[in-house]
């Protein structure tokens, strides 16, 4: 009986039987996410979206961001739990749109793999479309790639590309900030998606597996380091539209950490003195640094520690945005206000990420537990 003929392709490592699985196991996860601007389903070449949606507005811009996840997927590698992984994505790519003021459309994303474990793939999609429905947000395609020989069987990285709308007239940004204006800081829910090379670096040095248990935190550190990342895309939209015009500008506290971060959304010759004493930093930041012998103060340009988006408000329109933010779940309090001119002697940092704004730098001491 002659040999059945072999697949060169599988014979290189690539398995399109175990891509086709993966796909299948989750069309349902990526339909949840479609509205009826969406045409064309699950597995077509390239994603459609009824741009007669738009037809409503009066002068429409579209916003655009694309991310990673980062080192974080290590983790999640380590301890082969991969249903938050997408979340993470999400938060990184869609909120950095709202940043603009601009409503999420829809997204795309990537997956690198060494290997197709059909299963893994799905929990990194539903995740990613579980996260996609919770911001308002379609998505409307995406692509799982295997590279053997160039990532291990069971490495893999993730990727997307999001694409939202505003009105030109309702942008956010330095150009509406003023004297005396009001920074917001957002909880964060954690380390979020940033820093985790340094987060990596403290455990292993410290001799710690991520399956340990980590007293402080009630579970593995594995488990409390993949905290998912806090969505922040739909309550900032609803809290724009609340305070008709108080909102001038958002920051997305990513990688730089907080100063570099707020710096970037201040107009030139405008300063902010972010008060440390106003809030405590979360207990996986004490914890990590305490473990490390360094401080909090020394993390700060890689870590968010606590604040995930800082929001510069009419000052008329504080307490507004503090009960409305509270009313969505997401504690927020003032840490600093905006000066014009003249600013205190001393060191700030400015010029973050290429842009040439405001400067902005830390003060005080944190406050304790």
């Amino acid at each position: 009986m002659a040999a059945s003929p072999t697949n060169p392709y599988s014979e290189a490592g690539v398995d399109t039987a175990a891509g086709d699985l993966a796909v299948e196991l989750m069309k349902s996860s990526v339909r949840a996410t479609h509205g009826p601007e969406v045409l064309g389903g699950v597995g077509g070449f390239a994603g459609l979206f009824d741009a007669s949606a738009l037809l409503g507005y009066r002068h429409p811009l579209l916003a655009s961001s694309t991310d990673g996840v980062g080192t974080k997927v290590a983790i999640a590698q380590a301890i082969d739990k991969h249903d938050t992984i997408g979340q993470d994505l999400v938060g990184m790519v869609v909120d950095d749109i709202v940043v603009v003021g601009a409503k999420p459309l829809f997204m795309t994303d990537y997956i690198a793999c060494g290997k197709v474990f059909p299963q893994r793939i799905a929990d990194i999609v539903r995740g990613i479309a579980e996260a996609c429905s919770a911001t308002g947000t379609a998505l409307v395609g995406g692509e799982t790639a295997e590279h053997p020989g160039l990532l291990g069987p069971r490495d893999y990285d993730v990727a997307g590309a999001a694409t939202g709308v505003v009105e030109a007239d309702a942008i956010l940004g330095a150009e509406r900030v003023q004297d005396g204006d009001v920074v917001l800081a957002v909880q964060s829910s954690g380390l979020h998606s940033n820093g985790y090379s340094l987060v990596r670096h403290i455990i292993t040095n410290a001799g710690i597996t991520y399956a340990d248990q980590a007293a402080d935190f009630g579970t593995t550190w594995g488990e409390a380091l993949l905290e998912p990342t806090r969505l922040y895309t739909l309550p900032l939209l609803r809290l724009i539209d609340a305070l008709g015009g108080g909102v001038h500008a958002l920051s997305h506290v990513t990688g730089g950490g907080i100063a570099a971060n707020l710096a970037r959304v201040l107009p030139q010759g405008s300063w902010a003195e972010v008060d440390r004493s106003t809030w405590s930093p979360s207990p996986v930041f004490r914890v990590l640094s305490d473990i490390a012998g360094s401080t909090l103060e020394s993390a700060e340009g890689t870590w968010n520690l606590g604040i995930g988006f800082l929001a510069v408000i009419a000052a008329d329109k504080k307490d507004a945005a503090i009960a409305a933010l509270a009313a969505e779940g997401m504690p927020a309090w003032q840490v600093a206000t905006v000066g014009v001119g003249a600013r205190p002697a001393g060191e700030f940092e400015q010029g973050a990420k290429g842009v040439d704004g405001g400067a902005v730098r830390l003060v005080g001491a944190y406050a304790s537990h």
